[in-house]
């Protein structure tokens, strides 16, 4: 184990990259807080479309709460050193995201055959909304992605053996939080609009 990171632990100080994810994901809900909450008040004028969101959002609701899990696990794994249960489970998350990915796609694929231009001409401000939203989130669940292939192909083809969970614990939390978020999305989006 890595000198620093048991003073680390010792000293009950965080970590330095999980510090800094906390003030990012602090940043990140303050922003989309006040984008919903435009939407919100945006909502009460005129030229407002209302519309549904297509079925497909709910399966990718349900990939990602599965995915939340699955790294849950894969961490527990990883801490327990039961390695090829940490990679199946890893390997499953990563998958799950990307399955994620590929739903949300689909889903906004559907609104659009329906009629409903998120930008440029023929757009409202109702479909703006929902675009600038979700392809922000799009954007973090990107990046979660990212990670979590980085994670992936760390733990079929890495040559050292650091058995740290720092980074792993970073991914996870930061995976949550996208979970979260999108489920407050969805919610948002389906409840509140």
């Amino acid at each position: 184990m890595d000198m620093a990171v048991s003073n680390q632990q010792k000293s009950g100080r965080i970590h330095p990259h999980k510090f800094t994810l906390w003030v990012a994901m602090g940043s990140i809900v303050m922003m989309f807080a006040g984008l919903t909450s435009a939407y919100v008040v945006r909502r009460s004028q005129a030229n407002w479309l209302e519309f549904s969101l297509p079925n497909i959002f709910i399966a990718s609701t349900i990939v990602i709460l599965f995915s939340s899990l699955t790294i849950h696990l894969a961490l527990k794994s990883f801490k327990a050193r039961e390695m090829q249960r940490y990679r199946t489970l890893i390997a499953i998350t990563a998958f799950l995201g990307v399955l994620f990915a590929v739903l949300q796609f689909i889903g906004f694929t559907d609104l659009h055959k329906q009629g409903v231009q998120l930008f440029g001409q023929g757009s409202n401000p109702s479909a703006s909304f929902l675009g600038i939203i979700t392809g922000l989130h799009v954007l973090h669940v990107i990046g979660g992605v990212i990670a979590l292939l980085v994670i992936f192909f760390g733990a079929f083809f890495s040559k050292t053996k650091i058995y740290s969970p720092t980074s792993l614990e970073i991914v996870a939390t930061y995976w949550h939080f996208v979970d979260i978020l999108w489920i407050y999305l969805f919610v948002f989006f389906t409840w509140i609009r």
